[in-house]
């Protein structure tokens, strides 16, 4: 049974096998995530602090492209979605941070979305082959191909970073503290 906390977000598994633990961890920064960007309007979205250029809109959509090109492009060798292919990076490296300010709240919570329930979908299917063990069909840059198991504490890893960004925009944004 899944505990669901105050805020909604899944309690991650005190006791449970490795992959149980490894996604129960991974979801519960996925709806930390969502919680820190809940409800808040473009100005919200696209409000910065301090020094930083960084949004929430920016990381929303940054977050979605790194679940496409972790999940579905780099385990399985799909081919980029065509929001991503169309993109030239030589231009702006960081174009998924800086273009966000062009959309609206609900395509920026869409494009996330939708590429998180495709990611859970791409380790579904790698799962049934080699379970944790499965390899990237695409190599690093150094030619090492990853485990699904590496990729998964990766964005562990990611999302408890952006996290702890998320909370410092937020908290300027409108007060809301929190985990």
């Amino acid at each position: 049974m899944t505990v669901i906390d105050d805020q909604g977000r899944p309690e991650p598994p005190v006791a449970a096998p490795e992959l149980d633990t490894l996604v129960g961890f991974l979801e519960y920064h996925r709806a930390t995530f969502e919680w820190k960007c809940a409800r808040l309007d473009s100005a919200g979205l696209n409000a910065t602090t301090a020094a930083s250029e960084m949004t929430l809109g920016g990381m929303m959509k940054h977050l979605a492209l790194v679940e496409d090109s972790w999940f579905s492009e780099r385990l399985l060798g799909n081919d980029p979605a065509p929001i991503w292919a169309e993109v030239d990076w030589d231009l702006d490296i960081d174009w998924d941070w800086h273009s966000a300010v062009d959309d609206s709240p609900e395509q920026l919570r869409q494009l996330w979305a939708d590429a998180v329930t495709h990611s859970r979908a791409c380790v579904a299917k790698a799962l049934e082959g080699d379970g944790l063990d499965a390899l990237a069909v695409r190599a690093l840059s150094d030619g090492t191909h990853v485990s699904l198991r590496w990729m998964l504490v990766h964005m562990i890893e990611e999302y408890a970073r952006h996290n702890g960004h998320a909370d410092l925009l937020r908290e300027s944004i409108d007060g809301e503290t929190g985990e």
